[in-house]
This record gives C-alpha cells, structure tokens and sequence, in this order.
C-alpha cells in the first residue's frame, strides 16, 4: 500500500493492537544478514544552481527517469530532491554495487536534459521551495510550520545518506538488537560530526557544519526525538509512537485534515473524527523523525549528503562495518558508551552533545578522539565483511584528509566559501 492510499475495509486499531503490532514489525529480530542504504541528492541545473527547478521541469525529468531500469526504487521529495532506496542486499558490495549502477544510469539520464545530482546536506544556492502539491504534503507542511521554518527546511532543502541495517539477534550481545539499538544512538553524533556537510543554505553560512542536523533538532520533540533508552527497546518505542503528535488525517479525496494535540493514544481511546485503521498507524509510523528508526530494520538518519560521485559510500561502509563486525561492533560501542554522559536528560537530537556534533563537528575533542577510533576499527573490519579496493580506498582517504584532520566535508565548503564567495562548488 503506498502511503497516501486508504482503505475503508481496513479495521479500527486500539492501544492494545498498537502496541502488538509495534512490537511485531518495528524490530524483527534475528542474525544481523541484510544491510541497505537511502542516498538523497540534490536535482539541480549546474548552469544556473541559484535558481530553483519549476514543478513543470521537474515532473518532466521524472517521467524520463521513471523509465530507467534501477534495481532500487526512485522517490521525488518535496523540494524536487531525489532519492534511490536500495534493495536488501545480503552484503555491503552486493548493495555498493547495485546502487552505484543506478546512480550512473540516473547521471547518464539526467545530462543531455541540462540536470545533475549534487551531495550536500543543505542547498546551498537556494531557499527551501516546495514543489510537490499533494495533500499529504500540504499537511505535512501546514503541520511543521507550528513550529517554525525547520520543518520546511528539512522537506524541501535537506539530503541524506540513511544506512538501514539489520535489528540484530535477540539474545544479547555485541549483535543484539539491544546493544545494535543503543550503539546507533551512540554513535550518532560521532556520525553527525564526521560526516557534517551542509554549512550553507541559500548562499549564506548558518553558523553549522550540519544544518541539516539543525532542522531535525528544530522539529517538536515529539516528532523527531528519540525514545527512552534506559527500557527495552521494543517497549519504548511503542510508547513513542502512541504518545507522538498525529500530524494529518488521511482523506480519500480533498484536503487532509491536521490536528493539533491529537496523540495517536487519544486517537486510538476514540479522539477524533473516526477511529485509526491499520493503514492509519503505518502511515503514522512513516511520520516520525528520530534520528534511529525501526522500521523491521534500524535506519540511521543522521548523516548528511556527501560530495563527489562516491562519497555516500564511506558512510555506509564505515557505519555497516562498525555494526555488523563483532570486533568493530565491540570498539565502537565501548568508544561511544562514554560520550553519552555528555547528551544530559534530553533525548537526541535534542540535547548538549548532539547539537555540539552539529555545529562544531570534529573540532570538538573528544568527538574528534571518538571518530578517530570508530575510523581504525572501521578500517581493520572492512577486509574482514568482503569491502573491495575501492572501498577501503575511499575510507582511507577520508580517514586521513578529514577524521585525522579534525575536519569534516563542511570545513572545505567554509573554506571555498570564505575565498571564492557566491562562487560554491558545484
């Protein structure tokens, strides 16, 4: 079912059957097999990157693409990014592979019509534009702006590297889906930090290395923070779905309507207009921001989009190493475990740690001593999960032109900015 569809057939859910059916679909427990990867791009014309795409230009180029034998689906977000959700794969090249093809396929599409896709976090030419009329994203938009402009930042101007890995087995361990589950959100901010690349939005500095990271943290806790991590993770995140904000009501037809104040427990104890269906808490699940998700699977979404035509591959092969090699899963989580102390009672992204990753990176110390140790382990792993020359090549250059450094991708768009000006890389 695709998420705008709804179904009159499908029957009422109660707090009860929400709970069962987080429980049963969010964390699908088992050996750590699978590893995939959601790589968002900017769409933009290199001859005038300060001007935005029309809606008319847009639908155009995606009629072509839609056309394109990819192996792995192809979505429009609402500023005209797009984005390429691999496949499961059963192995970290297996994936690299299958996306690299259809990221070349896309280019090759995408030249002759005047288009390239760029990697940035953040657009640096242009203000969020929204150019995707469709009533869930009317909601979506009308909803995130009672907070304020980081909503529409993240819809229509933001990208991402989303590496989506396997919740782990249900025993504990270093590949226990408890331990995998609490490793993500401590790794978080060393990956946000090492990987901050969006300094810039619409030609001025924000003051951030990840902007991106700003608007998720800009967004009411109750859509994009993290659950508890002090309890089972199966049983704090059902208490995170219930107790979230319901951001729209789904409609056959006409406009969606938005709520305010309606968690989906009270929709659920009977709130609202009717009661929530099956196909209403999955489409409810799809509108929840944390910076680690479980959707079967963990996705973590917390790295911005990299530069150059391979740069989405250093963060998946580091963080998949760092997860699904027992060694490197150990070091990591030892790594890490300490930096928590520094989060305080705020959930991330909402809180000291997080927004320091965001705004300072890897010249924060400890950050810096934290990527340096996750990098080597990552680096002694990637032979042992079968990561080619290519790859352990491109991990070793960024390891030492920026996580040695101190630096991340931000510092060289900071500095091409301080000398060149309104002339940003294209």
């Amino acid at each position: 079912m695709s998420e705008g569809e709804c179904t009159s057939s499908d029957t009422g859910v109660s707090v009860a059957d929400v709970d069962d059916i987080v429980h049963g679909i969010c964390f699908k427990t088992g050996p750590p097999r699978t590893v995939g990867v959601e790589v968002e791009w900017l769409l933009h014309d290199p001859a005038r990157p300060h001007e935005p795409l029309t809606a008319e230009r847009l639908e155009e180029t995606c009629r072509a693409l839609r056309a394109l034998p990819l192996s792995s689906p192809l979505t429009v977000e609402p500023g005209g990014q797009l984005e390429l959700s691999s496949l499961p794969a059963p192995a970290l090249m297996d994936c690299v592979n299958a996306v690299t093809a259809d990221l070349n396929l896309l280019r090759t599409a995408l030249a002759p019509r005047g288009l390239a896709l760029t990697g940035h976090g953040t657009n640096p030419w242009c203000e969020p534009t929204r150019l995707l009329r469709e009533p869930r994203y009317d909601a979506m938009e009308t909803y995130l702006d009672r907070a304020g402009p980081a909503g529409r930042g993240m819809m229509c101007a933001s990208a991402s590297v989303q590496v989506c890995l396997d919740a782990g087995y249900e025993e504990p361990g270093p590949l226990g889906h408890s331990r995998r589950w609490l490793l993500a959100h401590f790794l978080g901010p060393v990956l946000v930090a090492a990987f901050a690349n969006s300094p810039l939005l619409a030609g001025r500095l924000t003051g951030w290395r990840s902007t991106r990271q700003s608007f998720w943290a800009g967004i009411e806790p109750g859509r994009s923070a993290a659950p508890a991590l002090d309890e089972d993770p199966r049983t704090a995140w059902s208490r995170r779905v219930l107790d979230a904000p319901v951001m729209c009501l789904r409609e056959e037809s006409g406009p969606w309507p938005v709520p305010e104040g309606l968690t989906f427990r009270d929709w659920a104890e009977g709130a609202g207009p009717r009661r929530p269906t099956r196909a209403d808490l999955e489409y409810h699940l799809t509108t929840l921001f944390p910076p680690v998700r479980p959707r079967g699977h963990l996705e973590l979404r917390m790295i911005d989009a990299q530069p150059g035509e391979d740069g989405w591959v250093v963060p998946f092969a580091v963080t998949t190493a760092l997860f699904d090699d027992p060694a490197a899963a150990e070091t990591a989580y030892r790594t890490v475990k300490s930096l928590a102390e520094r989060c305080g009672d705020g959930p991330a992204p909402h809180n000291a740690l997080w927004e320091t990753a965001a705004r300072e990176a890897l010249r924060d110390p400890e950050l810096h001593e934290a990527a340096q140790r996750v990098f080597r382990a990552a680096l002694e792993a990637l032979p042992r999960i079968g990561a080619s020359e290519r790859v352990l090549r491109a991990v070793g250059e960024f390891t030492e032109r920026h996580v040695s450094a101190g630096r991340c991708p931000a510092d060289d768009l900071i500095d091409s900015f301080t000398v060149h000006g309104k002339d940003l890389p294209r």
